[in-house]
């Protein structure tokens, strides 16, 4: 969800524009965080509390109130050490893995980052931040959780999703503690399909794809028994004699097998033209068509399925832009 950035929040942001703070370039995972990348300040009710207190110091010193001098060092070392536990509890944890599902571009990306806590000390309240967008964990010792960002994306390729600030509260909310993190991975966006009815382009030359064969009641050969496979197609006397399950393969419709190619849409703009060839890899799959993708860069198929469907958005979200 996304948050109103404090004062403390600004100040960060400026105090990492700066050389010596950590990290100064892209790690590589997993990134073990130690006290040397960690930064402490206090928050607003932290500042609130500090003048307090020391308006009891002056105070005490002024009317020679010993009872308020002890309350206000009490206080103070209370305080002190809220600090302390909160830089702790960053410290020694471990960024162990930063992936996410490709998306479309203009679709929320969901990036999970997987987190190790090391040695015996809970880790309550953690914050991780990119961005405007936040998300909250609780660690137990040894214990590793996952948590999500949905990023918002604007454009096809790579997508970086910036500097990530892990923070706390804990456990009294006088200070935060935070550390930068830049884990070197690779983000992909799709490109977006265009929108709106389409049609599909003609299927290719292949003759194997041009004729549309009727479903009949006559097998067209028997093939080995796969999971899944309704127990009325099995063949149960050849299946006896073989010793092993054979099903009946009838003919059927054969799948158009198209070709998306991009010569065929010179008359459009570049970035045009891969929407609309992402509107048609997206629907031929649904139509369970199997095509081949022609791009300068070169051709990919024919072929269909997930692997086949990521590929081809895989390749059209890399192309260079116009």
């Amino acid at each position: 969800m996304a948050r109103t950035p404090d004062l403390v929040d600004r100040f960060s942001d400026r105090l990492a524009r700066l050389a010596l703070v950590r990290p100064r370039t892209m790690e590589e995972l997993p990134v073990h965080i130690d006290r040397r990348r960690i930064y402490v300040l206090p928050t607003g009710f932290g500042l609130f509390l500090a003048l307090m207190l020391l308006a009891m110091v002056l105070g005490g010193l002024n009317y020679n109130n010993n009872p308020a001098l002890l309350l206000a060092f009490v206080t103070i070392a209370v305080a002190h050490n809220s600090l302390v536990q909160a830089h702790l509890t960053l410290s020694g944890l471990r960024l162990v893995a930063l992936h996410a599902e490709p998306v479309f571009a203009g679709q929320g990306l969901a990036v999970r980052a997987a987190f190790e806590a090391t040695g015996l000390r809970r880790r309550p309240g953690l914050e991780l931040l990119a961005g405007d967008v936040e998300a909250f964990l609780d660690l137990a010792p040894g214990e590793r959780a996952e948590v999500t960002l949905v990023l918002p994306t604007r454009q096809r390729g790579w997508f970086d999703p910036g500097r990530l600030r892990l923070s706390t509260i804990r456990p009294l909310g006088l200070a935060r503690a935070w550390t930068w993190l830049k884990p070197r991975t690779r983000l992909l966006v799709y490109p977006c399909p265009e929108t709106g009815q389409v049609p599909l382009p003609e299927h290719g030359g292949d003759s194997t794809s041009r004729r549309t064969r009727q479903h009949g009641e006559q097998p067209h050969h028997l093939r080995e028994y796969r999971p899944g496979d309704a127990l009325k197609q099995v063949a149960w006397k050849p299946s006896a004699r073989a010793e092993r399950l054979l099903v009946r393969e009838y003919e059927a419709s054969a799948p158009r097998e198209l070709d998306l190619d991009w010569d065929t849409l010179h008359g459009m703009a570049h970035e045009a033209r891969i929407r609309r060839i992402a509107r048609w890899v997206v629907d031929a799959e649904r139509q369970g068509h199997r095509y081949r993708l022609r791009l300068p860069v070169g051709v990919l198929g024919p072929g269909r399925g997930p692997d086949h469907r990521h590929a081809c958005l895989r390749a059209l979200a890399l192309m260079p832009h116009g």
